[in-house]
This record gives C-alpha cells, structure tokens and sequence, in this order.
C-alpha cells in the first residue's frame, strides 16, 4: 500500500510541524504525525530541530528494540484491592507543564505485534491508565518499503490515526536550513551547491544494488570528517566508505581546489587593498569562500567580511557568476545578522551601502 500524502522537502515539514505545536498549544487542535521518508533524509533531525525550538524535552524511543510490554508496561497484582495494575514505563512524558516530544521513531519497522499498544498512543494519547500530557507532541516516523528499507506495510487502522507527510531531500532547502545553521565544512557546502543531485542518491544506489548511497546524513558526516581527520589518505577512505566511491573522488577534487584556494584566516587579517590575490579563482572555491565566510560571521569580522563580499564583483575569472555569488553571500550573512540582532553594522557600513547602491543603479539599467 502505497502512502499517498505530500512530497515535502525537510524545512517545509519542520514548518508544518511547527505550525502543529502551536495548534496543539493554543488548544485548537491536537494531532499525531507521521514522517515518511529514505534513510538518512533528515526526519530525526527535524524532530530534533523542533524540539530545540520550543523547550521541548524529546522521548526518543526506537521502536524496533523494544517489546511490547517495554511501552505497555508491566503488571503487578495488588493484593488489598484484588486487582491487576500496571507499572508504566520510565519512557514515557509525565510533566504536565514541560513541553515533550514523544517521537516513535522506525515505526514502519516495528514489529506487528507491538502496532496495539502503539494504536492507543496515537490515537487514544494513552497507555493503559497513564494518559499523556497536553503537552506532549507525538510524532512518529519510519521508512517505506519501497526504500530498500526493513518496513512492515502500514494498515490502514494505524495509518487513519496519523497526519503524513513524505520527506523529500532537496539541496536548497538543505543548504539553507541546515548546513548553514550548522556549519558545516565550506567543501561539503561547496560541493552540494554546485552538485545538488549528489545530496540524496538512495534511488539510484537501490536500482544498482550498491549498500552505500548519498544522503544529507552521510554528508554531515562527510563534514565531521573534513573538520577532524587531517591525514588526507585517510580522511578519503573514510568518505569513500559513507558516500561511495565514485562521490568521495569527485568531493576530493573539489575539497582539493578549495583547501588550496580559500584561506579565510588571511583574508580577515588582510586590509582591503592587499585582499585580491587571495581570492580563489574557481567557482567551487568562491561558494565555499562564502560558507566559510558565513561561518566565522560575528559582530567583529562582519565589517570585514562585507568588504570581501562587496569585492567578489570586482574578480577577474571569466564565466563566473560574479555578482550573483555576491548577491548570494550577502544574504546569508545579512539573514544571520538578522537572527543576532548585529544589522546596525550593515546601516553604518558605507562600504555595503556603495554595493547596495551599484547594485539598484545597475538593476535599473
């Protein structure tokens, strides 16, 4: 049985979610969700996100190594008042005023016997006698069968007490809403910029019966990699071994010519006037300049880095998009100056104000 719910990329189901917990928390309306996607798309991270945005406390259950009576509970048999009562588990939310995440993750993998109790969390929000809190966001996630994945197929009991949505791994979206929040390596950025159908090739990698695909989980990885391991040899065989072969040579190309290329530190300690010969002189380099850039981006090298940006126009290398990457560096930086409360320095910065001004003169023309 096929899931027949949207294909959304992950900032747009973070954004659906967070619309959720508002619903949820002005009391208008309380739902289960459930995150469809391929492994490594970025449905823990979301709930992860989520979680760290609103406070919420997150209960991480895997639903595939635990038993029944681990989320059911255990029975004890109370002898004065002749009954049977059931000890919940430690794993479950209980602060009525806490904000709570209860994410059910592998549910498409866990085992049938185990979907009753599961049938009441989403539907009823209870198990056994323990009721869940109103506080309590449950949110469910797992793969398809189609994914190559270990799945059982979802009945349609189980499926009519979720709102689904399919995650779908999309470069822009993952460039802007996690490797920049996160800062990763100016490479991995670089690479999937100009390569974005290397950020999830778990279709193709099936259809060819290979065990390692790309995925935004694999490249995150790729860029704690870069930032740890300084032996180039071996930093290669170990992204060979999570992105594949044929990906890690392409990526060592390119993380070549930028590591020889981008020299941040230099630039920042560099006046202006002497900056030129320190730019790199390819595509590749330049995009992962303006990550790199984006990353060391603080109230005291903003001033700096305004200059850099605002001088990429001024390159000599034909055939680069010049004033397009200047365009894209400064609104990723001006968006986290935003988020930092650091603008006034863009409002007394005559040197983004010359920009600003050529810019508008030379969209007019």
């Amino acid at each position: 049985m096929s899931v027949n719910a949207s294909k959304i990329p992950a900032g747009e189901a973070l954004e659906v979610l967070r619309s959720g917990w508002k619903a949820q928390e002005a009391g208008e309306m309380t739902a289960s969700w459930m995150l469809h996607g391929r492994p490594g798309v970025g449905k823990t991270m979301i709930v992860q996100q989520l979680a760290d945005e609103i406070g919420a406390k997150l209960f991480d259950l895997r639903l595939t190594t635990i038993e029944p009576q681990d989320l059911r509970g255990l029975p004890y048999y109370d002898h004065d008042r002749k009954r049977t009562i059931w000890y919940r588990p430690e794993d479950l939310p209980e602060n009525p005023v806490q904000p709570s995440i209860l994410f059910l993750d592998e549910l498409t993998a866990a085992s049938p016997y185990l979907q009753p109790t599961v049938y009441g969390l989403l539907q009823e929000r209870r198990v056994g006698r323990h009721v869940l809190p109103d506080t309590v966001m449950i949110i469910a996630a797992g793969n398809m069968a189609e994914d190559g994945a270990v799945a059982y197929e979802m009945g349609s009991a189980l499926a009519d007490r979720l709102v689904h949505m399919i995650v779908m791994a999309q470069a822009e979206d993952w460039l802007s809403g996690y490797a920049l929040r996160h800062a990763l390596h100016p490479a991995v950025t670089a690479f999937i910029r100009t390569r974005p159908d290397l950020l999830d090739t778990g279709e193709a990698t099936l259809r060819r019966g290979q065990a390692i695909a790309c995925t935004p989980r694999s490249w995150d990885r790729v860029s704690r990699i870069m930032q740890s391991v300084p032996n180039r040899a071996q930093r290669q065989i170990m992204i060979a071994g999570t992105v594949g072969e044929a990906a890690a040579a392409e990526f060592a190309l390119i993380a070549d010519d930028i590591e020889a290329g981008v020299q941040i530190d230099e630039m920042l300690q560099t006046p202006r006037n002497r900056r030129k010969p320190l730019y790199p002189n390819s595509l590749h380099g330049l995009t992962a300049l303006i990550y790199g850039l984006h990353a060391v981006t603080d109230e005291r090298t903003l001033p700096s880095i305004i200059e850099i940006l605002a001088d990429i126009r001024d390159l000599s290398p034909k055939g680069l998009p010049l004033a397009e990457l200047a365009h894209f560096g400064f609104e990723t930086v001006i968006d986290k100056a935003l988020a930092n409360g650091w603008e006034q320095i863009f409002g007394t910065s005559q040197v983004y104000k010359d920009y600003a001004a050529s810019r508008d003169a030379l969209n007019a023309g």
